[in-house]
């Protein structure tokens, strides 16, 4: 009988990586790191709410060059609405709260907006990656690599997370294994030669913090009053975006830009008094405009800018136009 040689081993590949990227300072200081120890991932995916701070958006064009000189896979997806009750539909967490006169979900005591806005545009372009639908097909799990430090404030977060079994994602968590805290992710960019980006959020968010408030610009500044004066007929046990009143600010963000005269006040008593009517009598007359000719939402908000001297803003810039 003659001896066949040994059968070769299948060779199975390993599942992709990804990394969740929010272009802040945790997520910057691990995709440096990971690419200085020869580990970068298969993919950089960033969700766009299409109402992130404007550093943001300009911490983009520095990051962004970054990963194309090495040739780091960087893909910027949103949320896609696929049904919606009235017109326009909305296509970020402003327009949202605008179309539906109401607040971001947290500043209501929901859960976070994260999920509509950030893990489910993710989730839905990854379903059609091919590295991610092959390895399904393996029975592999995609690992997901998230920038959660080890600082307390990550950890709850982290260990809230790591309760959650995700049949398609092993979630990992280098900072943590390394145990850098936000001081050191801030020295690695800074040993990296590049500028520490501000932190990341929407511009609407309650977790902001009155300093933060002062460093928009004005435009933001309106299109908060604007999102509190639409809301307001409907608000019966939270005060505005920051809920309720503590000792260092009220729960109205127009208030405090009131008090700290962020905005003139004709400016806030104008909006207040006239653009959610104005809103309403466009959705109206939208409405009646057959589909494929109907405005949106952003030539509204253009016009809204425009009568205070900002041209084109729309709902404020975006991270893939």
């Amino acid at each position: 009988m003659i001896a066949l040689p040994p059968a070769s081993p299948v060779i199975v590949p390993p599942p992709p990586v990804v990394l969740a990227y929010g272009i802040g300072v945790d997520s910057t200081a691990l995709l440096i790191e990971l690419h200085a120890r020869g580990q970068t991932p298969d993919l950089v995916l960033t969700a766009d709410t299409r109402n992130e701070k404007p550093e943001t958006y300009a911490y983009l064009d520095v990051i962004g060059p970054w990963m194309r000189d090495r040739g780091i896979h960087h893909e910027i997806v949103s949320y896609t609405p696929k049904r919606f009750k009235h017109w326009p539909p909305y296509y970020g967490i402003l327009e949202m709260c605008l179309t539906n006169a109401t607040l971001p979900s947290k500043s209501l005591g929901g859960s976070s907006c994260s999920l509509k806005y950030k893990k489910a545009p993710q989730d839905a372009f990854l379903r059609t990656w091919q590295p991610a639908v092959d390895a399904w097909g393996r029975g592999q799990r995609v690992t997901r690599l998230i920038g959660y430090d080890a600082g307390p404030r990550d950890t709850a977060r982290a260990n809230h997370a790591l309760s959650i079994d995700d049949p398609l994602y092993a979630c990992e968590y280098p900072l943590r294994d390394w145990r850098w805290d936000r001081p050191d992710c801030v020295a690695r960019i800074e040993a990296e030669g590049l500028p520490v980006p501000k932190k990341s959020a929407c511009w609407l968010c309650i977790a902001n913090q009155p300093s933060e408030i002062r460093d928009l610009p004005a435009w933001c500044l309106r299109l908060i009053v604007l999102v509190e004066a639409r809301a307001a007929p409907r608000l019966h046990t939270v005060e505005g975006l920051w809920r309720r009143s503590t000792r260092a600010r009220p729960g109205s963000m127009t208030a405090f830009i009131r008090t700290e005269r962020l905005l003139p006040s004709t400016e806030i008593n104008r909006i207040v008094r006239d653009a959610p009517t104005d809103l309403i009598r466009f959705q109206d007359v939208a409405a009646a405009i057959p589909l494929g000719e109907r405005p949106t939402m952003t030539d509204w908000l253009d016009r809204f800018h425009l009568a205070f001297g900002e041209r084109g803003r729309g709902s404020g810039p975006a991270l893939a136009a």
